[in-house]
């Protein structure tokens, strides 16, 4: 079982639990599918996608959880990123935790589960 990982803003996490669904952020939205990071790939969509921005949570989950919905996809340099074809169920979150920005002003998401 492997972990994959969601950056977003509390906000949209949060109307995301209350509507009992995610269907993605504007990103995910346009691609037609949920963008998500392994560990290791994690710390550099961060800094990519989400520097400078604040009131961010990373949602983690269980890979094996997101069913065959979830596809392993060429993205950055040939490396296979997760992208889930279809709405995400908050409730399958094994954890949801506050990202701080560190000095460069890019989210700090400290030592992350494989």
């Amino acid at each position: 079982m492997s972990r994959v990982y969601k950056i977003l803003d509390r906000t949209a996490w949060d109307a995301a639990v209350a509507a009992g669904r995610f269907d993605g952020a504007a990103v995910d939205l346009a691609d037609g599918y949920i963008h998500f990071s392994t560990a290791a790939q994690a710390q550099e969509t961060a800094r990519r996608w989400f520097a400078g921005q604040g009131d961010l949570v990373l949602a983690a989950f269980d890979s094996a959880d997101l069913g065959e919905a979830l596809r392993w996809e060429p993205s950055r340099g040939g490396d296979l990123f997760p992208h889930l074809y279809g709405s995400l169920d908050p409730e399958l979150a094994v954890g949801v935790r506050p990202l701080l920005l560190n000095a460069d002003g890019v989210p700090d998401l400290g030592q992350l589960a494989p």
